[in-house]
């Protein structure tokens, strides 16, 4: 008996990233058309800078020049929702900034109030590197950095055993 298992010509877990992707879509698209997270639920989600499409300011790409998490919970504004990804607005060191995902960028979504995760495989080009992002449109002019106080923060996605 052969235990090797053959190469699938069906894209399956292309399909099941695209699904579950499509959940983060329904859920901030409900969350955008109330206009406020229901009851005790945030969501923390994290992201590709430099993925196609991404467009947030400079200095965060500078700061998080790979990955970035947001958090979504009490101070952000301007949900927006469309089929390929999301912009919402948010402070990072008391400067308001307008980011704007699409969600093949979404490397993971958290809900910590009901204890709900999903993780991504990064969606890169045909070659398997991400591709880079162009300069986003919504840079202010370089500034000195500020030492924290910003509502990025890291989330450790793996289980506890």
């Amino acid at each position: 008996m052969n235990d090797t298992t053959p190469d699938s010509l069906i894209p399956y877990d292309e399909i099941v990233q695209e699904a579950l992707r499509a959940v983060v879509g329904r859920v901030l698209g409900e969350v955008g058309v109330a206009e406020d997270l229901p009851g005790p639920h945030h969501f923390y989600i994290t992201f590709k800078t430099h993925a196609p499409g991404v467009d947030i300011p400079a200095h965060l790409i500078e700061r998080f020049p790979d990955e970035m998490t947001i958090v979504l919970q009490k101070r952000f504004w301007d949900l927006q929702v469309s089929e390929d990804g999301f912009s919402v607005g948010l402070s990072f060191n008391d400067r308001p900034a307008t980011l704007v995902v699409p969600f093949a960028a979404v490397t993971g979504f958290v809900d910590p109030a009901v204890n709900f995760a999903l993780q991504f495989q990064a969606q890169s080009d045909e070659h398997g590197k991400p591709q880079d992002a162009d300069h986003a449109e919504n840079d202010d002019p370089p500034i000195e950095p500020i030492e924290d106080g910003s509502n990025v923060v890291a989330v450790d996605f793996k289980r506890k055993k």
